[in-house]
């Protein structure tokens, strides 16, 4: 059976509100894109095997750190979900449907998979938007556990976070405050839109801009003015040959971000495709 689940259209996206956008079902559609022939069914199925297989055993668990463990250890031991150690950026690692045929995936990846089946079983898992490797979090009765997904769900203590976040905030050690801001809950939309960033990054370093240039629109869908977006779609369509798409968006990059540190180089490119160079 095709498709048990809806899975959105594109050009809703960006009318949803971040709690009405579908996670799962957008995190298959972005992967609809390079695997047309997905039956997203098979994959909503699969997963709600993945939760029924211990919802018993979850259900006798009073606590929530006990009950993530035994999530932890059902994924990444009985059914053998792995970090891709050896294929970091392989592109398969972010898309969701090949995450899990191979049971690999990259630390994004690896957590959309423990948020599904942690919240079918009533466990109130999120994302963490942490610098360099995305983590998840669960509430607890004195705090937050924050777990790291691409190392079988292992817990991190404070002192492992500060460190984690260190090279990623000018080599300073994020005081309480501010590692309480990086460890709030990511939305639907920042954790899609990152999973996007990722394919778009991985193609880009590897020249194929057809789709590094699908990832950017891709994200566009998601957030139409978004900045970044824009000037990767505007530099993708450039490479492809597409002067009239990059004139519009490297434009358009400028206006929302008329300071930023590239805005000379682009400025530069939308003179060589004959444009004026500024904007107001």
């Amino acid at each position: 059976m095709r498709d048990r689940i809806a899975l959105p259209d594109w050009n809703s996206l960006a009318r949803l509100d971040d709690a009405s956008l579908p996670l799962l079902g957008t995190a298959l559609l972005i992967a609809r894109d390079e695997y047309p022939d997905l039956d997203a069914g098979q994959y909503d199925a699969l997963l709600q095997g993945h939760a029924a297989g211990m919802r018993d055993e979850i259900d006798a668990i009073g606590h929530w750190a006990l009950k993530m463990r035994a999530i932890n250890r059902h994924l990444f031991e009985e059914l053998g979900y792995a970090g891709d150690h050896d294929r970091y950026y392989d592109p398969r690692n972010s898309y969701l449907n090949e995450v899990f045929e191979r049971r690999r995936g990259n630390p994004l990846s690896l957590a959309l998979v423990q948020m599904e089946v942690a919240r079918r079983l009533g466990v109130p898992l999120d994302g963490v938007s942490f610098p360099g490797h995305f983590l998840v979090r669960l509430p607890v009765d004195d705090g937050v556990l924050v777990m790291d997904p691409f190392n079988r769900g292992r817990p991190l203590d404070v002192d492992e976070l500060r460190q984690r976040a260190r090279p990623h905030l000018g080599g300073d050690a994020p005081d309480d405050e501010a590692l309480s801001q990086i460890l709030n809950p990511a939305s639907h939309r920042a954790i899609l839109m990152r999973v996007l960033r990722n394919l778009h990054g991985v193609y880009s370093e590897g020249g194929d801009w057809e789709r590094a240039t699908r990832s950017a629109d891709r994200l566009l869908k998601l957030s139409p003015n978004d900045a970044d977006a824009l000037r990767d779609r505007g530099l993708g369509y450039l490479h492809m040959g597409h002067n009239s798409g990059a004139r519009a968006d490297l434009a358009r990059y400028l206006q929302l971000h008329p300071r930023a540190r590239d805005a000379m180089k682009v400025r530069a490119k939308l003179v060589e495709l004959g444009g004026a160079g500024r904007v107001s």
